[in-house]
């Protein structure tokens, strides 16, 4: 006998739909109306954690030491126990994919030392992101009095999500992730399977919210974000998405300038002291001489360009000899030191002319054949720009020098996005390349010759 779907009580619907490349409202519903954001409330868990990452309070390899309140939360849970030490990024897959409340509650309390104080970052951060009419309590978004939000602020929280951190974005789209004690699947699968180019966000039930959803969308350019308060079940949630999701797509223009949003601004009472004593990447070391590219014709590829001296600069030390630099202590034990760089180093921008000692000839960086046996690659993500694959790959080439120096980068677009991936290598360069990814987190599948 197959069992009946789980209704929610009566909830209060509401709705809103937003072209994301600008931010503009192509539909709404009772937007603005106070209601309880169920498991919605990881969206800001997740940004903080990110945030937190990014500006070096913790490293996603930090063994994090799961406390008594953590392994109590009810389900939705990965199932951790009291004094168990488990690595922050498997929270994270835990938190974003399984929905798990009690990696939510760990990851606020090791962020922020309890979950009350992480509660107070949590408004705070919402606060500077324009979220005017949600109020938090708690880490992971099981009921609490005066824990609300609103599909407005919600919807505002899944753009930023989009825009501010598209290296974590992937991980709202992946059907299943190891989250360090088990594979778990993703709560929101079944409208990632149905629905063409959905690639995210998160769902949120409990009794008192119904059935929420924030879900996002690219097809051909345009990114849609839908937001659900108050579904009765999950098959009428997810079917109302896809209607606003068609709607938002019908009602987008073709071509619209991109408008991304900004980054939340803190008071100075708000600026974070580093608790990390070594830095998570590798920091670029000073070059004495100076190289000279063409101007960009615009702010992309000036981005890219500045990437591109970095790493002719790093060559350039390569080309004359240093006081020996101090080794970069990496946030973890497990990741393989990488090996060490060729003396000349070969990118994928246009041929760049660098000065060497007198005693050397001068040489050329140019690109790198792809013959010789190198016919394989690697993939690192999918995107729904070119620009934040270009992103992605420029931040992958940097932080992997040593081994993907003589690879191409190269975007492929296809009807589900833009595909970042890097060529020219070998079969066993790809696999030890994607072996390397993976240890600091980064999605990685090799390409084969017929790929």
């Amino acid at each position: 006998m197959m069992a009946a779907p789980v209704v929610a009580m009566a909830a209060p619907y509401a709705a809103m739909v937003i072209d994301a490349r600008n931010g503009k409202v192509l539909h709404s519903r009772n937007a603005d109306t106070r209601l309880h954001p169920a498991s919605l409330t990881k969206m800001m868990t997740l940004y903080i954690a990110f945030e937190a990452v990014e500006n070096g309070e913790i490293g996603l390899d930090q063994y994090v030491t799961i406390s008594k309140k953590a392994a109590a939360e009810p389900p939705s849970k990965l199932g951790l126990r009291a004094g168990q030490r488990i690595k922050f990024r498997y929270l994270i897959r835990g938190a974003a994919v399984k929905s798990a409340n009690d990696a939510a509650t760990a990851i606020g309390e090791a962020i922020e030392g309890s979950e009350a104080k992480f509660a107070r970052r949590m408004n705070r951060t919402a606060k500077a992101l324009g979220m005017s009419r949600t109020t938090f309590k708690n880490a992971h978004g099981l009921t609490e009095d005066g824990h609300l939000s609103t599909a407005r602020d919600m919807t505002t929280l899944g753009q930023h999500l989009l825009y501010d951190y598209p290296e974590y974005y992937n991980l709202f789209s992946r059907l299943t992730t190891d989250a360090g004690v088990r594979t778990v699947p993703n709560t929101n699968r079944r409208l990632l399977n149905s629905y063409r180019g959905a690639d995210g966000i998160k769902t949120g039930y409990t009794r008192a919210a119904g059935f929420n959803l924030v879900a996002s969308a690219e097809r051909g350019g345009e990114r849609v974000i839908a937001t659900v308060f108050g579904g009765r079940t999950s098959v009428e949630r997810n079917a109302r998405v896809a209607e606003l999701l068609d709607m938002g797509f019908k009602r987008a223009p073709s071509h619209v300038a991109v408008r991304k949003p900004k980054k939340p601004v803190y008071g100075a009472q708000a600026t974070r002291v580093s608790a990390l004593k070594a830095s998570l990447h590798p920091k670029p070391r000073p070059a004495a001489q100076a190289i000279q590219t063409a101007q960009a014709p615009d702010a992309l590829l000036e981005t890219i360009t500045k990437g591109v001296e970095t790493a002719v600069k790093l060559a350039q030390d390569e080309l004359r000899p240093t006081p020996a630099a101090a080794p970069v202590t990496r946030a973890s034990s497990d990741i393989a030191p990488p090996p060490a760089r060729p003396g000349r180093m070969k990118l994928t921008s246009a041929a760049l002319v660098q000065t060497a000692p007198a005693s050397r000839q001068q040489e050329v960086v140019t690109r790198m054949s792809s013959s010789g046996g190198r016919h394989w690659g690697i993939n690192v993500g999918r995107y729904g720009s070119r620009y934040q694959a270009e992103r992605v790959l420029l931040k992958t080439a940097l932080q992997e020098l040593g081994m993907l120096d003589d690879a191409l980068r190269k975007v492929v677009q296809n009807p589900r996005g833009f595909d970042a991936n890097f060529v020219g290598l070998t079969e066993d360069e790809a696999a030890m390349a994607c072996r390397r990814l993976a240890a600091h987190g980064t999605d990685c599948k090799p390409i084969g010759p017929t790929s």
